[in-house]
């Protein structure tokens, strides 16, 4: 019981961590940065998108996913109730990595090469309703994730 209880929370703690940085940027950071001028809002989302390239992001965002597929697997190979509840958590966790990287990243990386034309209302144009609205799909995705781990803790108590 220990693996999956340590599992589980890593699980929990990496999760909560990643849905609460989209929950925060579709809550308060594009909201705040909608009523900003075109350069200062490519400024600021080309700097947000440098920032947030560090060691404590990619632990918590590669971590949610690594520590789910660990729990998932541990509580399926091991009979606990918690298999088909993690097993959803981590589906819905990946849903969030391929809007992040079939979308997000791509849009982050062409909103600082617009940037650099120098063309701050063009590039603002081309990014910003379209990476907020998948921001949206990634916060849900996220929040649900949490929800299934929420089940999955509730049935290995039951296990």
């Amino acid at each position: 019981m220990l693996v999956i209880t340590l599992l589980l929370t890593a699980s929990t703690v990496a999760l909560a961590g990643i849905g609460g940085l989209y929950y925060s940027y579709a809550c308060s950071v594009m909201p705040g940065l909608r009523s900003t001028d075109d350069a200062t809002f490519v400024s600021a989302m080309s700097r947000i998108n440098t920032a947030i390239q560090n060691p404590v992001f990619a632990l918590s965002f590669f971590g949610a996913f690594l520590s789910l597929a660990a729990a998932s697997a541990y509580s399926w190979a091991n009979g606990y109730g918690s298999a088909v509840p993690a097993t959803v958590a981590l589906a819905c966790y990946a849903g969030t990595l391929a809007i992040t990287f079939t979308v997000n990243i791509p849009l982050n990386n062409r909103l600082g090469h617009a940037a650099a034309s120098g063309d701050a209302a063009a590039a603002r144009r081309s990014f910003e309703g379209k990476w907020t609205q998948w921001n949206m799909h990634r916060t849900w995705l996220a929040l649900a994730a949490l929800v299934a781990l929420s089940i999955a803790w509730a049935a290995l108590g039951q296990s």
